[in-house]
């Protein structure tokens, strides 16, 4: 079960959100030259400080070290420092910002391709644009994109402007990621505005919080946009897990007891469309643990959030054991690495595979929608073609 060595209980570990830590001046240095007065720059952090812990964070190599002190075989990568300007306004400066990220995070990841799973950043106020750029990251490597959780009021997810990004990334098989904090929600006014604090500070960790990623899940389910969109596949990132049966139940409860007299655009209970097309992350959530034991094991993905200061980083195995360790080892694989590589189509399934795993110094990661026959569960599909 724990371990890095070529053994029988060797555990493949693959984080399903962590994160860069974007240098101060990668968007001032790949904007448009009319652009660079108004790009921001990040923070310039030594190592050690903030949430720069560790210098894997900007520095590919010295990640692939860090990765295999934790045990891990591969991360999901977001961003850190970009999340904020999810929230901005001009959505020409956004869209120039987020493409010189995108840039910077292709050169990143090809330090380990199979190892580093880059998600690219999509502004999506102009939608054509956020087509071309989404398939410009898909060429160029890329597995996922990430927009706003909270969208901007004037183009909620449920309006027609985004049909053309949501048939772009059903037919492109990219899943389409809504991490926490990112938008034209109640983190906006923290972070450009004024800041909770006491007592208010507490509502947006949670509360808040939690109602923004409840709110784009109602509004892509009751709205039909997995109806229309079947092959579409979302994530939910670091909104944890536990609250989500709970949900669920309350959703499929009241759309069939009101369902006849108040029809939705909808053919199926709300659970089903979570079931078919929504995975989340988790990291610190032991209620989650808990539910697995009847709940999840196929939506819900494991993560570290290295190397960010709340972390499990480099104890992820201890976490994972207190959380996951009275579960049977088919749902605990699900959980840690198969299913943040879950669920494209069926072409995809592992056939005759000749790697092998390795040692935490060698160890290589699967060649594209291949993994070692030990790896292998006849129900798995993949999310990211790792």
């Amino acid at each position: 079960m724990a371990g890095n060595g070529d053994n029988a209980g060797f555990e493949v570990l693959i984080s399903s959100d962590s994160h860069v830590m974007e240098p101060s001046g990668i968007l001032v240095e790949r904007v448009p030259n009319s652009f660079k007065d108004q790009a921001p720059r990040f923070p310039q952090l030594e190592v050690g400080s903030s949430f720069q812990t560790h210098p894997g964070g900007s520095d590919p190599t010295h990640r692939i070290k860090e990765m295999e002190t934790d045990g891990l075989s591969a991360e999901v990568l977001f961003p850190t420092y970009l999340l904020p300007h999810f929230a901005m306004d001009d959505g020409k400066l956004q869209a120039v910002c987020f493409r010189a990220y995108n840039d910077w995070l292709i050169d990143y990841c090809k330090v380990s391709p199979k190892r580093l799973i880059g998600i690219a950043a999509i502004s999506v106020y102009d939608i054509d644009e956020a087509v071309k750029e989404l398939e410009r990251c898909a060429k160029a490597g890329i597995k996922g994109s990430i927009i706003w959780q909270a969208p901007h009021p004037d183009l909620p997810f449920h309006s027609e402007h985004y049909n053309k990004f949501w048939a772009a990334s059903q037919d492109l098989e990219i899943p389409v990621h809504l991490h926490i904090l990112t938008g034209h929600g109640y983190h906006k006014e923290s972070v450009f505005g004024n800041k909770r604090t006491g007592v208010e500070a507490y509502r947006g960790s949670v509360n808040l919080k939690l109602k923004e990623i409840i709110d784009a899940y109602f509004e892509l389910i009751f709205y039909g946009v997995f109806e229309r969109y079947p092959k579409l596949r979302f994530v939910g990132v670091e909104n944890e897990i536990g609250w989500m049966p709970f949900m669920l139940q309350q959703w499929d409860y009241y759309y069939n007891r009101f369902k006849k007299v108040n029809p939705l655009p909808i053919t199926k209970n709300p659970s089903e469309y979570f079931k078919n097309q929504i995975y989340g992350t988790f990291f610190r959530d032991t209620v989650a643990g808990h539910n697995f034991e009847h709940w999840g094991e196929d939506n819900c993905m494991w993560s570290n959030d290295y190397p960010h200061g709340n972390s499990t980083w480099p104890e992820s195995r201890k976490y994972i054991d207190r959380d996951l360790g009275h579960l049977p080892a088919d749902i605990r694989k699900k959980l840690v690495s198969t299913r943040t590589r879950a669920k494209t189509q069926s072409s995809a399934r592992t056939k005759n595979s000749k790697h092998e795993i390795r040692n935490s110094k060698q160890i290589q990661m699967f060649k594209l929608c291949k993994i070692p026959n030990q790896l292998r569960s006849d129900s798995v599909f993949w999310i990211f073609r790792i």
